[in-house]
């Protein structure tokens, strides 16, 4: 079924426009100007203090041992991956199944060195919460004047 068009887009548009941006984003086009055409994994937030680096990802679905999480030579690797269970789609009646197997990694550059044997992290309704205290080198140190 074609979508339904306003007036104005059906003059400059043809009806395989639609087809066309669709096929795209399905495959990936890195052209598109589509959001969710540029491959983005899950969203995830970076920030720090003076004490610890901060990380959110959000990762709706994915169970704590769904999750692998790695740092190396000050890079952050989040990867998470869920398999569903092997199932018989046309014995359980299945029209669809495209919830089976979703992989995805993320790296991030970490802004500065930190000490990843005393990181936390935390899964709370899909949003993986991760502290990562600095490393002694580079926090900030207060000197006393005599």
């Amino acid at each position: 079924m074609l979508p339904t068009m306003n007036r104005r887009r059906e003059l400059t548009r043809s009806p395989f426009d639609w087809f066309d941006r669709e096929f795209n984003r399905m495959l990936g086009d890195p052209w598109s100007r589509e959001p969710e055409s540029f491959g983005v994994a899950y969203p995830a937030d970076i920030r720090e203090d003076d004490s610890n680096v901060y990380v959110e990802a959000e990762l709706p679905g994915f169970k704590k041992d769904d999750v692998e999480i790695a740092v190396e030579q000050g890079t952050l690797t989040i990867t998470a991956e869920h398999r569903e269970q092997d199932r018989d789609e046309k014995k359980e009646g299945y029209h669809l199944s495209e919830r089976s197997y979703r992989r995805y990694q993320r790296a991030f550059p970490l802004p500065t060195s930190v000490d990843d044997s005393k990181a936390e992290a935390k899964l709370d309704n899909g949003v993986l919460h991760l502290t990562l205290p600095k490393s002694q080198e580079v926090k900030p140190r207060r000197i006393e004047i005599k």
